[in-house]
């Protein structure tokens, strides 16, 4: 772009003519047809005009691309006697920035006559002049240029007088009057006759003076000047009243005739406003300051007379030399007041011009940027830069920027200028949102109703506008893990975090959450960071009771009554669905039928005898069990434990048969009944047993007789590896088995049996 920018500035300045005071609208050039562009393409790529001065004299009209004149434009009030007179200005046009230098030339209208400062002009001739004596006149002002300004004078016709045209070398026209014949004041004392300046426009313009020949009497000698042409060097600083040269004539007459008084022929309005002549010394003085960037050459014309009226003329030329009086000056033809953040090196933020009034070394000129800036300036012509960026910008960090751009040319001493611009970046959403913590943890207490607040997620962006508005969200799980998004949400707008419905410690105690914030820009930016939840368990749950069973109505235990104190009769199971404190649970005897007989583990739920076991404690004992957790408030669950104090194993089925609390209900008719047919049917089967164990002791006999003739007598007992066992030795364990076992033994030569019976499997 810079390239393509620098290229179009470089380019061949585009000429055009337009004629002075043109009106309003008039047509001047089609500059769309000119840079080989359509008027669409014109238009869109924004074509405006950059007036070269301040004023904007020409108007581009974007839908056809046709320059036109804007307000009318006098040619002489722009450049004066300047020519060409030109108004120079640039084409910008954007994307691409592109610059294209053109300029309009004023061309001259006859739109002044000719005019004389004065309207009688007064020559006094003595009667000796001879013929062919020539007599410089006033001349006449014409502020046009070329063939409309003043091109001829002509004067009346006389018999003493005719006028001839000359030219100076700044190519303005002056008139001398000839004298034709010898004047004779006794026959005539005055001429009279008038003078007309013409200029060369269609149809000519002209203007008239009169001039009055007043005819002296002999004076033998005019003046002479001791040189003809003075050339002075002036410097344009110089003060008002300044010297700027002596000019001397002599005359060898005496008296009157001798004295001699000097006047400067007032040739153009310029000159009398300028300078001034001691009319006894020839002192020529400024009246005001000198202007080099105005007027670099005056030439004047000095006359000197005598007092008998004798004249004798000689040139001044001053030359004014350049001071470095003038500052340079920054023109801004174009600025970009807004720029993006995002834009790259070198592009174009504003063009500007440098231009100093001053010549040669005051009227070079360079340009710099003071402190330290991501800008630089680069030179596209002579005289045009461009202000661009030299790195890349951040408005994160530097918003907006007050560029100042100084000028200073090389005189001595360098005189310099400055002009500030100011630069407002525009944003781009290049910084993502930032959490304050990577990691939020928050807490919040189980069965807490759906709504609660938690606490509240907090991200920053550094951008501005729609591109610093974070909003939340909760992201999305994997598939197949734990919805643990759907116990949480939080608000797109202030990242509250609440809850969704109540949770359960049990269920849920704690959870991770990826919250993403994301930006409003465009694409939009985000970033995430991680929720931590974490649940507070409450005592909502009481102890239960695993063993022994809670759905029995009682659970029965065996106590011998050889029970030593501290004797394990059962142990208390049960588990709090609560954590920590709310879990912790405590085991105490609530209500015993003998309070001192058993004690319960406060935290092992172990029933052990507290002292041992008589023969006149209960045979059957009830124990209710509570088991307490430590919450606030605390909860509680209870066990009914029955057990039996038994003598041996034989009686443990009638002990465990009749509940303790079967005492205090009364005995129906039907229960009686029951309970004989199990005396008699137990009847029966043991008599059964007993005539079955005594056949097979008989037969057993009856073989141990034979085999005693056979062989001699040996010892047999069938030991435990001759059964599958699965029972366990009652006193050691402390409790019974849940199974029990028969146990037989055999002794050959042995005529009874012990049969040991145990409680069967219920």
């Amino acid at each position: 772009i810079l390239l393509l920018c620098i290229s179009g500035m470089k380019a061949e300045t585009a000429r055009y003519s337009v004629p002075e005071e043109a009106e309003k609208g008039s047509f001047v050039a089609n500059i769309a047809k000119d840079l080989g562009l359509n008027a669409e393409e014109l238009s869109a790529r924004r074509a405006r005009l950059v007036p070269d001065g301040e004023k904007q004299n020409l108007q581009l009209n974007q839908h056809t691309g046709d320059l036109v004149v804007r307000e009318q434009m006098d040619r002489e009030e722009l450049c004066g006697q300047t020519e060409p007179c030109l108004v120079r200005f640039e084409v910008l046009l954007e994307s691409p920035l592109q610059s294209f230098r053109a300029e309009v030339r004023l061309t001259d209208i006859n739109d002044h006559a000719p005019v004389f400062l004065n309207k009688e002009i007064v020559l006094k001739v003595p009667e000796s002049a001879m013929p062919d004596t020539r007599f410089l006149l006033e001349s006449a002002q014409d502020p046009d240029v070329g063939n409309n300004s003043l091109q001829h004078y002509s004067i009346s016709s006389n018999e003493y007088f005719h006028v001839y045209t000359r030219r100076r070398n700044d190519g303005r026209r002056y008139a001398e009057l000839i004298l034709n014949k010898a004047l004779d004041r006794e026959q005539q004392a005055e001429v009279a006759f008038s003078i007309t300046a013409v200029d060369g426009g269609t149809p000519p313009r002209s203007g008239t003076a009169l001039i009055r020949v007043v005819v002296l009497d002999i004076n033998d000698n005019i003046p002479v000047f001791t040189r003809s042409l003075y050339k002075v060097p002036v410097m344009e600083n110089s003060s008002q009243d300044t010297v700027v040269v002596v000019v001397s004539a002599s005359d060898l007459d005496s008296g009157t005739n001798g004295e001699i008084a000097y006047s400067i022929v007032q040739n153009s309005e310029e000159n009398f406003e300028t300078f001034k002549i001691n009319t006894e010394t020839g002192q020529i003085r400024l009246k005001k300051t000198l202007d080099y960037e105005e007027t670099k050459t005056y030439e004047i014309d000095v006359q000197a007379t005598d007092g008998g009226g004798l004249s004798a003329h000689c040139k001044v030329e001053v030359q004014v030399e350049d001071v470095n009086d003038n500052a340079p000056e920054v023109i801004i033809t174009s600025l970009t007041s807004t720029l993006s953040e995002a834009a790259p090196p070198n592009t174009v933020v504003a063009l500007f011009n440098v231009r100093d009034r001053d010549s040669g070394d005051n009227g070079r000129t360079t340009c710099e940027l003071p402190g330290e800036q991501p800008f630089s300036i680069s030179l596209l012509a002579s005289g045009a830069y461009a202000l661009v960026t030299s790195e890349s910008l951040d408005r994160e960090q530097v918003a907006e920027y007050n560029v100042t751009v100084r000028a200073r040319d090389e005189g001595s001493p360098a005189l310099s200028s400055s002009k500030t611009l100011f630069v407002r970046l525009l944003d781009v959403n290049d910084n993502a949102p930032t959490f304050t913590q990577d990691i939020y943890t928050m807490v919040i207490s189980e069965n807490e109703p759906a709504g609660t607040s938690l606490g509240r997620l907090r991200a920053t962006d550094a951008d501005e506008g729609e591109n610093a508005r974070v909003r939340y969200a909760i992201e999305a799980p994997p598939p197949g893990t734990p919805a643990a998004a759907s116990f949480m949400s939080v608000d797109v707008d202030s990242g509250t975090v609440r809850t969704l419905r109540p949770l359960d410690f049990e269920k849920v105690r704690a959870f991770e959450l990826v919250v993403c914030a994301s930006d409003s820009g465009s694409p939009a930016l985000s970033t995430q960071a991680v929720l931590c939840i974490h649940v507070q368990d409450k005592n909502d749950n009481a102890p239960v009771v695993l063993h022994p069973p809670p759905d029995s109505s009682s659970a029965g235990e065996l106590v011998p009554r050889w029970a030593p104190s501290g004797y394990l009769v059962a142990k208390v199971v049960a588990v709090d669905a609560d954590a920590g404190q709310n879990a912790w649970l405590s085991y105490e005897l609530a209500k015993a039928t003998e309070p001192g007989l058993f004690n319960v583990g406060l935290h092992s739920g172990e029933v052990r005898t507290a002292r041992a076991v008589t023969e006149r404690d209960a045979p059957r004992q009830r124990l209710v069990v509570l088991v307490r957790d430590r919450g606030q408030p605390p909860r509680s669950a209870t066990v009914t434990l029955a057990l039996a104090l038994v003598q041996d194993f034989s009686d443990a089925f009638l002990q465990l048969g009749h509940d303790p609390a079967s005492r205090q209900q009364p005995q129906t008719a039907e229960e009686d009944l029951l309970t004989t047919y199990l005396i008699a049917s137990l009847g029966c089967v043991s008599s059964l047993f007993l005539l079955s164990a005594l056949a097979l002791a008989t037969a057993k006999l009856c073989k141990a007789r034979l085999r005693t003739h056979l062989s001699p007598t040996s010892p047999s007992c069938y030991t435990d590896g001759d059964f599958v066992s699965d029972g366990l030795d009652v006193a050691g364990m402390g409790t019974l088995s849940p199974a029990y076992r028969y146990e037989v033994c055999l002794t050959t030569g042995s005529g009874r049996s012990e049969f040991q019976f145990l409680r069967p499997v219920l």
